[in-house]
């Protein structure tokens, strides 16, 4: 999954992988979290948001499965 940088204060990295609807956050503190059954739509409104952060927060977080991978 091609990961790209991105302009956030606690999130470092973003990859998508549309067939499988993962995206794969790395945060500035070196974690890496993979998040399931993410729409495209979603992925795109979550890399538009003014905050990465406070989106991911209040619509990914507690709406999707997540795991910790690194």
């Amino acid at each position: 999954m091609d990961m790209k940088p991105v302009a956030s204060s606690n999130i470092q990295m973003v990859g998508y992988d549309e067939s499988s609807e993962t995206m794969r956050i790395q945060f500035t503190n070196g974690s890496v979290y993979e998040y399931k059954n993410i729409p495209l739509v979603v992925y795109n409104d979550f890399m538009q948001a003014s905050s990465l952060g406070a989106y991911l927060n209040r619509n990914i977080r507690n709406s999707y499965p997540y795991e910790k991978i690194g």
